[in-house]
């Protein structure tokens, strides 16, 4: 059977060259050259499918908030959310006055992976970090004259945002951590560039450069 295999094996390779000496006679190209375009261009198609994967994979949306996590394991509290700026029609304050966009624990208001909020500090004392579904993670920073019981109000860069993407909504709050009662601009900032979590946070930076 050795005797066999060996013989088919070298009756294959006469076969191959045959047609590798017949195919150089009829069209004047080398087999080995052959190989060689063949080659080429197996790499060229190579590097064009991986940079279309590429491409596909930097336009493709990064992975939600929602449906990463189970938040199901988090306590959840229903509230009524409204959305609020740092401007004069949310604050009374314009752009110059000392305190504009300035929250009550001090804390500058920021739309990002971990926005700024406000709710009442005795249901939601300051610095407790909650997610909302549809806007992300709210740190709470602020409160607010209307804001009291089971109300929050998310901070927004401008009045077209508040309405364009929110408006009023009764939703459930997921309680990710209750605050110790304040929060500093050193705390939030840690959380929003918290390195796990960049690939969530593109989102909210891309939105908010598009606005």
């Amino acid at each position: 059977m050795k005797v066999l295999y060996g013989r088919r094996f070298a009756m294959t390779v006469l076969f191959l060259g045959a047609l590798a000496v017949t195919y150089e006679t009829l069209s004047g190209i080398q087999a080995y050259t052959l190989v060689q375009d063949m080659m080429a261009n197996a790499s060229v198609d190579q590097k064009k499918s991986d940079k279309t994967n590429a491409q596909a994979e930097a336009e493709s949306p990064a992975p939600s908030l929602e449906e990463s996590f189970d938040w199901s394991k988090y306590p959840v509290k229903k509230v009524v959310a409204t959305g609020y700026t740092a401007g004069e029609e949310s604050t009374g304050k314009k752009p110059g006055h000392p305190s504009y966009g300035i929250t009550y624990s001090g804390v500058k208001v920021k739309r990002d992976l971990y926005s700024t909020v406000a709710a009442d500090p005795d249901v939601f004392p300051m610095g407790t970090i909650l997610f909302i579904p549809g806007y992300g993670y709210g740190v709470v920073t602020d409160t607010g004259s209307a804001i009291k019981g089971n109300k929050i109000d998310l901070y927004f860069e401008t009045v077209q945002d508040v309405y364009k993407e929110w408006g009023k909504r009764t939703v459930d709050v997921h309680v990710i951590q209750l605050g110790s009662g304040k929060v500093t601009e050193e705390e939030l900032t840690a959380l929003n560039e918290d390195e796990t979590m960049q690939v969530f946070r593109q989102n909210y930076l891309k939105n908010a450069n598009e606005n």
